[in-house]
């Protein structure tokens, strides 16, 4: 058998986020999703402080994997500004739904994101979002981190949420452990934390009372993603003889 090319990973992505649509316990309505979101704003705000990143309306971002704009629509609301903005999607439909919320100036784009033509180093930040989790090819994850790295400043990073475990209830997923991206972009320096309540338990303990979660969630081992900040160091001075 042939190994998967870049086209039979990018159709296979489009089928499993096809299974999910309109799943509901993706809804900001259930509260175990509003509480994850809000932990994760926090430990992102805390995230860039720690790094100097404070100017945040400065900050030229790009987000792989989009989706219908709700990420970047975090952003706009955290204080970056719409033209420093762009998202890539590869699917056409959700692609327009970002196209629909998201202001003019935020540029958007279509297709396969490491084939699109960015201009090197010309992000501060590039975000991924539970998008490397969905790529079930080794060498296609390995692509894409190559063209995100390529695309970050020096002195910027690579922005990453993703979970580390597999479920077994979802073959259409896959756990990125840190090691693994490790390994995807071996020139960066690290910063990791982990984040975000186990969903199955998060679903299970505010259906009793949202309250709940930050008690599960205080313990480290109940958590399944990781935030990590993957930091492109600036070149070394060069040193001239005297």
């Amino acid at each position: 058998m042939s190994p998967p090319t870049g086209a039979d990973e990018t159709q296979a992505v489009a089928e499993r986020y096809a299974r999910r649509a309109g799943l509901d316990r993706y809804s900001w309505l259930q509260p175990d999703v509003w509480m994850t979101l809000q932990e994760r704003q926090r430990a992102l705000l805390q995230l860039l402080r720690q790094q100097g990143l404070t100017d945040l309306a400065r900050l030229r971002v790009l987000e792989v994997g989009c989706g219908a704009g709700g990420n970047l629509l975090e952003l706009l609301r955290l204080g970056f500004a719409p033209a420093h903005l762009s998202g890539a999607e590869l699917l056409p439909e959700r692609l327009a739904q970002a196209r629909a919320v998201l202001p003019p100036a935020v540029t958007l784009r279509g297709g396969d994101a490491s084939t699109l033509d960015i201009a090197p180093a010309s992000q501060d930040i590039v975000l991924q979002s539970t998008v490397f989790s969905s790529l079930l090819d080794d060498d296609f994850q390995q692509r894409l981190a190559g063209a995100m790295w390529r695309w970050v400043a020096p002195g910027g990073g690579v922005l990453w949420y993703d979970f580390t475990v597999n479920n077994p209830r979802n073959r259409d997923v896959r756990g990125v452990p840190l090691a693994r991206v490790r390994s995807l972009f071996p020139q960066a320096s690290v910063t990791a934390r982990r984040v975000t309540l186990a969903p199955p338990i998060a679903r299970a303990v505010c259906r009793l009372s949202p309250v709940l979660y930050p008690v599960f969630n205080a313990l480290p081992l109940l958590r399944t993603h990781v935030l990590v900040w993957l930091h492109k160091p600036l070149p070394a001075p060069v040193t001239r003889p005297g």
